[in-house]
């Protein structure tokens, strides 16, 4: 004779339900935090590709008489150039190089350096930074936009 006692142990349907509207309200709040997290932490990818543009720069400026824009000629190529790839190295900015405040060419004074996120990466939503610069003038670097470095 098989009877139930009183005493069975085990979860409720209702028991089981609260358990799963606690789960989803908990990914509800912790996936956007999240994702916030790894956007933040990639713009790092950004930062190393402008310091590198900027030590590229100032090699080149040493032995000529104004900074260039070309970033992927090699510099023994004719036009010569820095030598680096046009996007970052985890491949998540495009970047480029142009006058002082990213307008015109560089000059023997100074120049910006830009990361922009490539469409179709986790960078592409990050809607604080649409666009990550340093900009050099006479050795000094000022970076930008506010809270993205």
């Amino acid at each position: 004779m098989n009877r139930m006692s009183s005493g069975a142990r085990g979860f409720t349907l209702i028991e089981l339900m609260v358990v799963v509207v606690i789960i989803g309200i908990l990914a509800a709040i912790g996936y956007p935090a999240y994702q916030n997290h790894i956007i933040k932490s990639k713009r790092a990818d950004a930062h190393d590709s402008l310091l590198r543009i900027q030590v590229e720069q100032e090699k080149w400026r040493a032995n000529n008489p104004a900074y260039t824009a070309n970033l992927t000629e090699a510099p023994s190529a004719d036009p010569a150039g820095l030598g680096l790839s046009a996007t970052s190295a985890d491949g998540n900015y495009t970047l480029s190089i142009t006058g002082h405040g990213g307008s015109g060419d560089p000059d023997g004074t100074g120049y910006r350096a830009a990361a922009t996120p490539v469409a179709g990466t986790t960078q592409a939503n990050d809607s604080d930074c649409p666009e990550i610069w340093m900009d050099v003038r006479g050795g000094a670097a000022d970076r930008g936009p506010d809270g993205c470095w």
